[in-house]
């Protein structure tokens, strides 16, 4: 029955992802007022609520614009199914903004496949990650996806090899530029992030504890599926399925090394691991399986996002 819905991309598909986002958005506001704890005002939330969308958007328009998913809504409806297990994304604007230029770096290196000014792209996908890692240093290990491109396309120009250096320089010039300017602590901000926790004591309850166990078992099981299956993909998307690998293997090394742990520094995982899991029930041929996982996500996304209310 769910697959049935999802399974085709349409308006009504995309309505109800919507509400589903500003349902569980507010309820997760009204659960930190409630608990006495300072939630974002109307105008701060009316941000969050826009930048979840365009997130939204970008993740639909990446995997249909480069055929990385079958003409279906799976890929987003996935990634808010991550976003609910995990519900204290919504009040981390830092993380979702990030996440923002993220998605932008995303897709100019999956275009990176049809060879087209490509250093252009390799340029901009650079300049999206040092900004992303201004909001959240530790995305700056997402440059070594960029690198992991020119191996894939465009290896033999030395020239690409050295753009991400440039636009280094650029981006880091524009922000001392600003922070003397306006704001010198940012400086400070970023010399903070950039120090490493690896301890795992951040847990408040144990409801985080067991939607963070929930999320490494699925995440564990679609990515060995992606890693097992590559070679049955079509040829010219295997470059990009593989940047979905290490992408997801990126963010995990983000969350592990970021020194403010908490399970909503995970969020640089969801887009791959919804384009991953999005692929293992669209390859698949038995609708059994496809409703028995499409069912345990979804039952599972829910039970921890009201768990954690």
């Amino acid at each position: 029955m769910i697959t049935s819905i999802f399974k085709k991309s349409s308006i009504v598909n995309y309505v109800l992802v919507f509400l589903l986002l500003l349902a569980s958005f507010f309820v997760y506001q009204n659960s930190l007022l409630s608990q006495s704890v300072t939630a974002g005002g109307n105008s701060a939330n009316v941000l969050l609520i826009i930048l979840l969308l365009v997130c939204f958007f970008l993740v639909n328009f990446i995997v249909k614009k480069n055929g990385l998913t079958k003409n279906s809504s799976y890929a987003i409806f996935f990634f808010l199914l991550y976003l609910m297990l995990f519900p204290s994304v919504f009040s981390h604007s830092n993380l979702l903004f990030a996440n923002f230029f993220l998605l932008l770096a995303m897709r100019r290196l999956i275009s990176l496949q049809t060879l087209k000014a490509p250093k252009e792209k390799i340029f901009d996908a650079s300049m999206w990650i040092f900004i992303a890692s201004l909001f959240h240093f530790w995305c700056i290990l997402f440059v070594l996806l960029v690198y992991i491109s020119i191996i894939f396309h465009v290896s033999r120009d030395y020239r690409n090899w050295l753009l991400p250096f440039v636009a280094f320089v650029a981006t880091a010039v524009v922000f001392l530029v600003a922070a003397l300017l306006i704001d010198k602590s940012w400086i400070d901000h970023i010399v903070l992030q950039a120090q490493m926790h690896l301890e795992w004591n951040y847990f408040t309850n144990n409801f985080q504890n067991a939607a963070l166990s929930f999320y490494v078992v699925v995440a564990l099981y679609f990515l060995l599926s992606m890693v097992f299956t590559l070679t049955n993909r079509p040829l010219i998307l295997q470059a990009s399925y593989k940047k979905m690998v290490f992408g997801f293997l990126i963010g995990s090394i983000v969350f592990i090394l970021s020194p403010e742990k908490n399970n909503a520094m995970l969020l640089f995982t969801f887009f791959p691991l919804a384009v991953m899991t999005t692929n293992n029930i669209e390859y698949s041929q038995n609708k059994m399986y496809q409703e028995i996982v499409l069912l345990l996500l979804t039952v599972g996304s829910f039970t921890a996002f009201f768990a954690q209310l």
